[in-house]
This record gives structure tokens, C-alpha cells and sequence, in this order.
């Protein structure tokens, strides 16, 4: 809501609930890991280890190349070939992770490929599972500890073969592919040692190359490869520091582009094969009904329509071609049930949200001090504000299109999801047969964002129950409609902030109080130094499937905390960036960010009249990043965007091109959200139906300027894929406020403005 009124409401207290702790996954994780090690011992481990590393060398090698530690191949030719876990599309993740291991290496750059990594728990995720165990469980010590069999053994048993949480590098490359490409390089070593009869010590790496600088002699890498192959590999070598990269840091060009310019790279939706057919869908409208009834003659009379199939909630068209299915499709006319959730509509949500927060009890609630002693302190200036943000769609550019062939007993699936190993699952659930009898060829995608993850991908089902049911391959494709409609969207949220100041002006306690389907407790970094703090989450679920969506909960944390953060700088008196530098630790890195884009904004120069500057900072997937913004609005009260700038610290820059287009495709998917995008609710039913109501940015409407700078701490590394979106909605609101004098507490801006 845009508020007339730009103070901040001053009201009470509210009462704190008993906190609990969820971790969901990483208990799963620790039980999985107690049962192999109770089940199978030691040696099950070792054993089961060694045979999924000897499943992934016959998968890969062809002859004339040897397989090291499942991840990388050397070809007597020198090419290195690299195997990624994880998707691409479009995040540039598989030329930094080969950057990565190449560097470790010494490989030389122009012989080195990258592969998607087969779907098949010989390729279970194992540095994922390590570095994210490390993190999640609070004692990375315990985790580092474990034998890499025992991480394995856990990857393959979950199983772990995810790409989202922006954790390709900062897991995937950091804790996997740098470590393997410096124990194959001592491999190498130790193998041109006893080739040339000389001290390992005496030699030296570079190009693809074993170089003996004492004799002039040198071995090529392909030429070593065999021998090495056969030796043992350590599983902890010393890895190179930053004044050693070569590779790491380097603008180096993504080797995905080529292809996807000329039109040769194959999406999903793309894939074809002989005497395939087509296929198209409709579903419940309303989340939750179900298929009643549908007359097939009509659709059967379509020149090409060949069959109708009735799943429990939808109806799927099947023909020679996609456009004879879809016009089938529209020829029918279905009856559907809505589950009882007709009466659902996004403001019924929102008053059941306010009802459950206002009736005190929370699921779990995170923190720290005493929130309830800091607000009852007499004289204590209270400041409260509501927040609301709508559900969120995905907006893949490319729908979803999943081929599948089911053929004696096996079903075989071709298309783009971001967990190859758990498609496999949850296709053999569907279809009532075993793994083993699933086959998924994982392929790039045409956008992801979270909606591709399989647990919450209908598609799969779909497509298993189809496939049974013909004698040929089918490929079914989901309208633009059916994809918007049947989205698993942002959680609609909302949330009550509320905090004290103190004589000082500082912050003496924060409470936020915030409402949507999943808690959002230690994903979101709270960065203010603040003696009480409180968040508490307040469990509702609609009818709507909700799901991770770029960069998760941060996107509606950032926006609560940092909108509030200017509110408070606002009754305190004080202007919103001094305000937030002294709520941030001295030396903290936090602080130089926000120095950072302080300077690089020119903050304190003045604007035109009618143009507002707002800034943010939010730290998500170990990476901080802080943005401003200056706006303005047009006649007829839509926001435009002027200028943005970015600060990033996410410890080390792996490939600087790529990383400056991520920060800005996530700062512009944030501007986006925050101006125009929203998914409602009428009668249980998603009102938005394709992009002419779904109000994404449009290119002509993004800020012409857009700066983006890196600080390289030498930190942790953290992700790159997803934290410069959740500054951007805050920084905006914070904008228009200056602009304006009118604070935004709802979003998105444009329904708003036009209210």
C-alpha cells in the first residue's frame, strides 16, 4: 500500500512465543547418513563408493580417455572434459565451474569442455551435500570430519542433483571441482615423476603440461593420463592461493552462448523423435478440483487429434502436432469441481493471514535477547508498519515441455528440470516401476528460477501416466496459459515490524512478525546489530502450491527489513544511509558495502525535483549486496526507474562478466516484481492468464544505467545466481518515498499507484 501518511504507526507491544527450530533437511540428511553407517559399516561404504566411481568411468569413457574421481576425463589429445551436476539455463554456472577445476589443473583453457553430468547417482551431488551440510548444520567441523565415502554414500541416498540456491560455486565448485582438479593434478605429477625418473618435487605444471625446467623435458597430460588414472588420489590437496589463479577471476566467455545464439542448443520444448506425437493440457482451474466430466467428440473431430485422455484433475489432447492438439483442446469442454476452495480469493488470504498473526501463536520464532523486556521500557518510542506481498510467478520463458516413451516395461524422459536425480523418482512413482526402469536425459532450459524443481513439478506425473497409455514417444507441452495458471508461485506474505528506539536513536529491539506457508528462519541473514531481536513465523497455506521462487525468502525479508530499516531512519530523525551505518558492525563487511554504493551512487549529490534516491542492503546465500535506486513517477503514477547501482561481496569473483550479468538480471527481476508482477485470486482461481496480464518489465521501462561492483574480500565465497534480486523492491519503495512522501508497504508498486 502506498501510505498517505509517511510516519510510521506507534502503537504497543505484543507477546512473545515460546521459539522453535526447524531442520528439516539436514536431520533427513543425518538420519539417512545413521542408517548406512548402522546398516552397511565401514567397509558397505568404502565399497559402495568405489563402485559408483567405477559406474561413472563406463559411463564416460569412450576409449582413448580416462575418467579421474567421476568429475573430469583426460583424452590422450590433452581435451579435458568436465562433468557438471548441475542444469544450465542460463546462469553461466557450467564455464565458472570449469574454470575452477581447469585452474587447479594447470589445464590449458582452449582444451577443456563441459558436459552435463549423466543423471545417475553415480553423479550424486557429493560437494553440494558436503558444503551445504557444513553450513546448515552449525558444525562445519563435525561435517568435514566425515569420510568422503559416508558424504557420498548421503548424496546418493537423498538423492542430491539439484542446481538452485545459488550453490554451484560456492559448494559445487568450491568444495568439488577445485578439489578435484588439484588431486589430478598431483596425480599427473607423481606419474611424469616416475616417467622421467626425477623428484615430484622438481616439477611443474602449465598448459595441459608436466614440465621439468631442470632437463627442458615435458609430458603432455594426454600422454600421462593412462597411468595417472590408476593412482590413488588424495582427497585434500593443498589448493592454489588467490595470486595463483589463472583462470579463476578471469572474464572468461561463457561456452553455452555460441550455441544458443546460432540456434543449434536443444531445449525441451525443442526435442523431438521419430513418429512422435504432441501433446497439451488443461487442469483444474481452481487448485484442489477435479475432473467431473468432458464430452471427447469435439476434440476427436480436430484433423490430427488422435486421442483424449482423462488424468484425476485435468484433461490432456494428444495429436500429430501441437497446434491440432491445443485447437482439440479448446474444442473441449470440461467440467471440474473446485475442491471446495471456490470461495478463495487473494483478499480472503490476506484477512486470514492478519487473523492468525493477531491471534499470537507462531510455529517457530528465531532471535535474539529479550524482545518483551526492551518494548515494556517506559519512555521507549514504538514504530510499527504492515507489509504485504503477492504470490509470484516464474515466468519461465520457455513452458514447460517434457518428452516421454514408455517401451516394455521402461520409461524413457527427455527435458529441462533442475533436479535430474529426483525426476527419475518421482517419474518411477508415477508410473509404478521401478528406478532403475526410469531414464531421464537432462537438457538446458529455457529458465528455471525454482519452478523446475521436481517435488513440485506436476509435469513429471503427466507425462508417466501419458507415456503408459501410447505406443509412441510424446512430448507434452503446457500453453503459456496452463503455465501461469498452475504456477507454484512466491508464498503470498505478509507482515507486522515493529521496534523501539531508544533515546540514542538506535534500534533497542526489532520484532517482525510475518505470515506465508514456510518459515524463512536462518535462510535470510538479519545484519543489524540490535540487542533484542524477534521473528516469528505464523504458518498459513491456501489452495495454491507455493514454492521456491529467485532467491526464496530473502526477496520478501529484504523487502519487510530494509523498507522498515528507512521507516525507523525516518522516526528517528536521521537520513537512511547514517541511520544503517550505525546499526553495522565497525570493519564489518557489511559496512564497506554500504560505503561502497554510498560513493558509487554519489548518495549525497543532489536530484532533480520529483526524483527520489532509496538504497537497501540484504546479505542471502552468503553474499552481501546493497543497491540504489533513483526514481521518479510518470503522469499516470507508474514508477520509472532512472538509475540502479549494485555493491556485491560474495568473497571471490570467479568469472566477473558472468557475475555482473547475474547481479543485474536478479536487480532487474527484483524491479520487475516490485512494479508490476502479481498473481490474485478470484473464486479459488488464478486470475492472470499469460504476459498481457502478468505485468513483467519491460525492456523499455529498465533503468538505462546499471552499475554493478565487486568487492573481492577473500571471504567465504558465497552464490551469484540469486542475491542481487532482494535489495531491489526495497530500494525502489525507499526511492519513491523520497520521491514522493509516500511510503510503499504492499507491493506491487503499480497496483498501488493505479488504486
Amino acid at each position: 500500500m502506498m501510505a498517505d501518511n509517511p510516519s510510521p504507526h506507534l502503537d504497543t507491544p505484543v507477546e512473545a512465543a515460546p521459539p522453535k527450530k526447524k531442520r528439516g533437511i539436514v536431520r533427513r540428511a543425518f538420519l539417512v547418513g545413521s542408517a548406512l553407517l548402522v546398516g552397511g559399516g565401514a567397509f558397505g561404504l568404502y565399497w559402495g563408493d568405489s563402485s559408483a566411481k567405477a559406474r561413472a568411468k563406463a559411463l564416460t569413457e569412450t576409449g582413448g580417455d580416462h575418467n579421474f574421481l567421476s568429475w573430469m576425463k583426460i583424452a590422450e589429445d590433452d581435451t579435458v572434459t568436465v562433468y557438471s551436476p548441475h542444469i544450465d539455463f542460463g546462469q553461466g554456472s557450467h564455464t565458472a565451474l570449469g574454470q575452477m577445476l581447469a585452474d587447479e589443473l594447470d589445464a590449458d583453457w582452449s582444451k577443456v569442455k563441459v558436459e552435463q553430468a549423466p543423471a545417475d547417482t553415480a553423479f550424486a551431488n557429493t560437494p553440494l551435500g558436503k558444503g551445504f551440510l557444513a553450513e546448515m548444520s552449525g558444525a562445519p567441523g563435525v561435517i568435514n570430519a566425515l569420510p568422503g565415502a559416508i558424504i557420498s554414500m548421503i548424496a546418493r541416498s537423498l538423492p542430491l542433483q539439484i542446481t538452485g540456491g545459488s550453490s554451484a560455486l560456492r559448494y559445487t565448485g568450491q568444495v568439488g571441482m577445485r578439489t578435484v582438479g588439484a588431486a589430478v593434478r598431483l596425480a599427473l605429477i607423481e606419474e611424469a615423476a616416475d616417467r622421467l625418473s626425477v623428484p615430484a618435487s622438481e616439477l611443474t605444471t602449465a598448459d595441459s603440461k608436466v614440465l621439468h625446467a631442470q632437463s627442458g623435458r615435458s609430458l603432455r597430460y594426454g600422454e600421462l593420463a593412462a597411468g595417472a588414472a590408476e593412482r590413488s588420489m588424495t582427497s585434500d590437496p593443498v589448493l592454489k592461493t588467490r595470486d595463483q589463479f589463472k583462470l579463476i577471476g578471469k572474464p572468461v566467455p561463457r561456452i553455452d552462448i555460441p550455441a544458443k545464439v546460432d540456434g543449434s542448443a536443444i531445449y525441451g520444448i525443442d526435442f523431438t523423435l521419430p513418429d512422435m506425437r504432441v501433446a497439451t493440457i488443461a487442469a483444474a482451474p481452481v487448485r484442489g478440483g477435479k475432473l467431473v466430466s468432458v464430452d471427447e467428440k469435439p476434440a476427436l473431430g480436430v484433423t490430427g487429434v488422435e486421442k483424449v485422455i482423462k488424468l484425476d484433475d485435468a484433461v490432456i489432447v494428444v495429436a500429430k502436432r501441437y497446434w491440432q492438439a491445443q485447437k482439440g483442446l479448446k474444442a473441449l469442454s470440461p467440467k471440474f469441481s473446485d475442491g471446495g476452495h471456490g470461495d478463495v480469493s487473494t483478499a480472503s488470504i490476506y484477512a486470514a493471514q492478519d487473523a492468525l498473526r493477531k491471534a499470537g501463536k507462531p510455529d517457530n520464532e528465531g532471535g535474539d535477547g529479550d524482545v518483551d523486556a526492551a518494548f515494556g521500557v517506559v519512555g521507549a518510542r514504538t514504530v510499527s508498519a504492515d507489509y504485504r506481498v503477492p504470490f509470484l510467478h516464474h515466468a519461465m520463458m520457455e513452458p514447460f515441455a517434457l518428452t516421454g516413451h514408455y517401451k516394455q516395461g521402461k520409461l524413457t524422459l527427455w527435458g529441462g528440470l533442475q533436479d535430474p536425480l529426483s525426476t527419475r523418482a518421482r517419474a518411477a512413482k508415477a508410473a509404478g516401476i521401478g528406478i532403475d526402469d526410469v531414464v531421464f536425459n537432462p537438457m538446458i532450459m529455457g529458465g528455471g528460477f525454482g519452478r523446475r524443481f521436481p517435488d513440485m513439478t506436476e509435469i513429471i506425473d503427466q507425462v508417466a501416466l501419458l507415456a503408459k497409455q501410447l505406443p509412441y514417444p510424446v512430448k507434452l507441452i503446457w500453453s503459456r496459459e496452463e503455465d501461469v495458471r498452475h504456477g507454484t508461485y512466491r508464498p503470498q506474505s505478509s507482515a507486522h515490524l515493529q521496534a523501539t528506539l531508544g533515546k540514542d536513536g538506535r534500534i533497542a529491539a526489532w520484532r517482525t512478525d510475518y505470515v506465508q506457508s514456510g518459515d524463512a528462519e536462518g535462510e535470510t541473514s538479519f545484519i543489524y546489530a540490535i540487542p533484542a531481536t524477534s521473528r516469528r513465523h505464523f504458518s498459513y497455506q491456501s489452495n495454491q502450491i507455493d514454492g521456491p521462487w529467485r532467491s526464496v525468502n530473502s526477496t520478501q525479508m529484504g523487502f519487510y527489513n530494509e523498507c522498515f530499516m528507512d521507516e525507523l531512519a525516518a522516526a528517528a530523525g536521521e537520513e537512511p544511509y547514517r541511520f544503517r551505518r550505525k546499526h553495522l558492525p565497525a570493519g564489518s563487511r557489511h559496512l564497506a558495502v554500504l560505503d561502497a554504493v554510498a560513493k558509487r551512487s554519489g548518495w549525497d549529490s543532489p536530484l532533480p525535483d520529483g526524483v527520489g534516491r532509496g538504497m537497501a542492503i540484504v546479505e542471502s546465500f552468503g553474499t552481501i549486496v546493497a543497491e540504489v535506486i533513483e526514481a521518479t513517477l510518470r503522469e499516470d503514477g507508474s514508477p520509472k526507474v532512472l538509475k540502479a547501482f549494485a555493491v556485491v561481496d560474495c568473497g571471490t569473483t570467479v568469472n566477473p562478466l558472468n557475475a555482473e550479468a547475474q547481479i543485474a538480471g536478479g536487480l532487474i527481476m527484483g524491479l520487475s516484481s516490485a512494479i508490476g508482477e502479481a498473481i490474485t485470486l478470484d473464486k479459488g482461481a488464478v486470475v492472470q492468464s499469460n504476459f498481457n496480464d502478468y505485468n513483467l518489465l519491460k525492456l523499455a521501462d529498465a533503468p538505462p544505467v546499471i552499475d554493478v561492483h565487486f568487492i573481492e574480500s577473500g571471504a567465504k565465497m558465497g552464490g551469484i545466481g540469486e542475491p542481487g534480486l532482494p535489495p531491489a523492491s526495497p530500494a525502489l519503495a525507499n526511492a519513491l518515498f523520497a520521491a514522493t512522501g509516500k511510503r510503499v508497504r504492499a507491493l506491487p508498486v503499480l497496483t498501488q499507484a493505479k488504486a
